[in-house]
């Protein structure tokens, strides 16, 4: 086994401490407002860790320095997109998610386009963060065949079960407060990583500007061509990667919860802009460490004392971190560090189980009903969205276990194909007062469909594909709602731009 006792012991104790914190939530808990919104009082500053939390999956830990170690930091020009798009949500749609006691993005659907528009929606959301939470969770499984030279099915079902546990039992507020703790630990790993490479590499920060500048520009950032098949580019990132994050952070349950636990719409929207600077200052370490991984593994392999993390890594860019934390971080700090990164793993799942039993529960079981105020009730819906919990533990294990690729790039493509009509029909809603059910529903399917096809048979980079599908809805729901008015004397309630 690899990875020494002393950190083995790290990672278990861990593990064994952030389940047991988790757990301890459930006290209190009385009702569905409580379950999946934490009984909105979480402050401002811990849900900006919690949203941070929940893009730095393990995909990014491991994916974002395997990017940099293949590429350069051109991946920073998506980042900008990240920040750019937190504006643009703070005006046009987290205002709205406060304009009455919403427990799911889908139910403004509802009351703009009717209950088919957020079922589709809602259904839409629940296979796609299913898919894509089952790669971030195979993500842990290169981890573990690093660390432990293992199969890595036993982790995951590990790993699994343990989020299972503490999301069945202490809800949104444990999501929320296991992510602020799981911040603090994997920015101070990161961080460490950063400081002891600089301090292996002989010449410090010097050499690597140096290596890195001789081999093919590793820390260029900007690349101004205009292409749509190339995924970083400047304006790939910035408009590609501002339609990307409006519609992950704007539309998606799992980031739209976090939103909606706040105490009021002004915590919210400071927690979703303060969290626009921590990402870019995140993304920028990561990658920046790649780039000293690649440094670091020239040096190593030219050295050939030891066992270099190119022979670890056998090739697999997302295992060049894992491999360096493994066998050149010192005892001690290696644990803690892949226990951040299990903790890590551990905390996107548990968001997205409880995004997807809130949506299962408000969006198709409960449908305009009001929230039961009677005790029997509320302990009744209470159980069923534990077990509701469960069910999804299970199925995203399963999806686990699935072999993905390159996982980051895997994620984001599962998602941006989809996202695009998510987006489109929301902006519909908000921006074209004539937009109706039945030119939404259109403009939704249209759009899916357009980016399927985009996916399987074009070579437009993933970096547009939330924009075209975007553009696509917008475009055929509002010809749609002109073509297909509404039927004489429906009601349709106008968003506010």
């Amino acid at each position: 086994m690899p990875i020494r006792l002393p950190d083995f012991a790290i990672l278990v104790l861990y593990l064994g401490a952030i389940t047991a914190f988790g757990a301890r939530f459930r006290r209190g808990q009385k009702n569905l407002r409580d379950y999946f919104l934490g009984g909105r009082t979480a402050p401002w500053w811990a849900l900006s860790c919690s949203i941070v939390a929940t893009e730095t999956s393990t995909l990014t830990i491991i994916g974002t320095p395997g990017i940099a170690y293949g590429g350069n930091l051109g991946f920073l020009q998506i980042v900008l997109g990240y920040v750019i798009a937190r504006g643009i949500l703070c005006v046009v749609l987290v205002p709205q998610y406060f304009q009455g006691e919403f427990y799911t993005a889908y139910q403004l659907l509802e009351k703009r386009f009717g209950a088919p528009m957020r079922r589709a929606a809602a259904a839409v959301f629940l296979g796609t963060r299913a898919l894509a939470e089952g790669v971030r969770i195979a993500a842990i499984g290169k981890v573990v065949s690093v660390a432990f030279g293992t199969d890595n099915r036993l982790s995951i079902l590990i790993v699994g079960a343990l989020t299972m546990f503490y999301t069945f039992e202490g809800g949104m507020k444990a999501v929320i407060w296991t992510d602020v703790v799981q911040f603090a630990i994997y920015l101070t790993g990161s961080l460490a990583a950063f400081f002891l490479l600089l301090h292996k590499i002989p010449g410090g920060w010097t050499e690597v500007v140096q290596v890195a500048a001789a081999s093919g520009g590793k820390l260029r950032i900007f690349d101004f061509a205009f292409s749509l098949t190339k995924s970083y580019t400047f304006w790939a990132g910035v408009i590609g990667g501002t339609f990307l994050t409006m519609a992950s952070h704007g539309t998606d349950q799992t980031m739209v919860q976090r939103l909606l636990a706040a105490r009021n719409q002004r915590d919210g929207q400071k927690a979703l802009l303060a969290s626009g600077f921590i990402v870019f200052v995140q993304f920028a370490l990561f990658l920046v460490v790649g780039v000293m991984l690649f440094v670091y593994a020239q040096q190593a392999a030219l050295v050939g004392g030891g066992r270099s993390i190119l022979r670890a890594a056998a090739g697999d860019a997302d295992k060049i971190f894992p491999a360096f934390i493994v066998y050149d971080m010192p005892g001690g700090l290696s644990g803690l560090v892949l226990a951040a990164i299990f903790a890590v793993a551990m905390s996107n799942a548990s968001g997205s189980l409880n995004s997807l039993a809130s949506s299962t529960m408000m969006d198709f079981r409960r449908g305009k009903q009001a929230v039961n105020t009677s005790v029997a009730a509320a302990s009744s819906e209470l159980k069923l969205s534990r077990w509701t919990t469960v069910f999804w533990g299970v199925l995203l294990i399963s999806l686990g276990l699935v072999r993905w690729g390159p996982v980051l790039v895997a994620g984001l493509t599962i998602a941006s194909i989809t996202y695009g009509a998510l987006l489109g029909v929301f902006l519909l809603g908000t921006w074209n007062a004539r937009a109706n059910e039945r030119g939404a529903l259109a403009g939704f399917a249209a759009g899916l469909v357009t980016m399927i096809l985009v996916n399987r048979y074009s070579h437009l980079a993933w970096t547009w594909y939330v924009t075209a599908g975007t553009i696509v809805t917008f475009a055929v729901g509002s010809l749609a709602s002109f073509v297909f008015p509404a039927p004489s004397g429906e009601k349709m309630e106008s968003s506010p731009s």
